[in-house]
């Protein structure tokens, strides 16, 4: 019996003092990073990016592992699977990893079942009409709907995306109605867009660079707090005429449930390293991504930011009767 116990206590000490030195050496192996779409996307574009710093920072590779499906909820709950060792990263959007939790009834918990590691950036919506709109702002747009209820029609990417939660938040706050035409990714709509076959769009900004640099169509407003700076000529929805209105796709870190805190730390202090450097701030504004404050970049920032918003937008969507296959 003595010679279990001993045994036993010779194990634990050697945990205890194995765990710092496994965590103060961490990674000593290959990082994959899980991005829960299908490669070529935005999503996946940043998380190449990304991960070639982190790389850099840490000095281990990071290999993307694709797992698209279910609005993202697949690779979200493999990550959530994962062992919590530091070595299975999740890098996703206010899709993934906040909206999906009102739209269906996941196995696991998104605002439990992952660790928060940071809030990488923020991209706004863009307000956008077809080019022969007759409104020429904000409040100009706002009248027309009122004036035409039920007949508009504004093409979002998907139901349950961004810009239809953001679409219906604006009806609600500016009393309008109209119709929301869903399509398979905002490349079809865009396209409707353009040859009139519907009226208006409300989606993330960098979808529409290259038709607001033809002026193939008319731009309203952005979703952000503050002028974007990569739409500087842009006014915000607020200084347009609709205060307090705001809305944006965010970008987010996170790694599975009982990761070391240690391992947090050193992989929070490395994206903050990233984040900070010029190369990252200059393909941030070609992406359209406003990178996050300093404030904003602590695990517990992103912890609050997600439930806030996830109490802002998941009773939007209970309200609204959304229904998602």
């Amino acid at each position: 019996m003595r010679v279990w116990l001993a045994a036993m206590v010779a194990v634990v000490l050697g945990a205890v003092a194995i765990g710092p030195l496994a965590a103060e050496d961490y990674p000593t192996r290959p990082i994959t990073l899980i991005v829960p779409f299908p490669a070529g996307g935005a999503t996946d574009t940043l998380a190449r990016f990304l991960g070639e710093r982190l790389r850099e920072a840490l000095g281990q590779p990071v290999v993307i592992e694709n797992v698209g499906g279910a609005a993202g909820s697949l690779g979200v709950g493999r990550a959530v699977r994962a062992a919590a060792d530091g070595y299975t990263l999740s890098i996703g959007t206010s899709t993934t990893h906040m909206l999906t939790g009102g739209l269906y009834a996941l196995p696991f918990d998104l605002l439990r079942d992952l660790e928060p590691v940071i809030l990488i950036g923020n991209e706004p919506l863009l307000i956008v009409g077809r080019k022969d709109l007759p409104a020429d702002d904000l409040k100009q747009l706002i009248a027309w709907l009122k004036a035409h209820p039920d007949k508009a029609s504004v093409g979002i990417a998907g139901v349950g995306a961004t810009g239809h939660l953001a679409g219906i938040s604006f009806q609600k706050e500016t009393g309008t109605n109209f119709q929301f035409v869903p399509y398979r990714g905002n490349g079809p709509a865009m396209q409707d867009l353009l040859s009139g076959q519907i009226d208006a769009m409300m989606e993330p900004a960098s979808n529409f660079k290259s038709l607001v640099a033809a002026g193939s169509i008319k731009t309203f407003a952005v979703t952000s707090k503050a002028r974007s700076p990569s739409w500087p000529n842009i006014p915000t929805a607020d200084e347009a005429g609709l205060p307090g209105f705001s809305a944006s796709l965010w970008y987010g870190l996170w790694v599975p449930k009982g990761t070391s805190k240690d391992i947090i730390a050193k992989l929070n202090a490395s994206m903050m390293q990233a984040l900070a450097s010029p190369q990252v701030k200059q393909r941030f504004a070609e992406l359209g991504i406003q990178v996050s404050s300093l404030t904003q970049q602590s695990p517990d920032s992103l912890r609050a930011w997600q439930k806030e918003e996830a109490e802002r937008w998941w009773p939007i969507i209970k309200a609204s009767g959304i229904k998602v296959e």
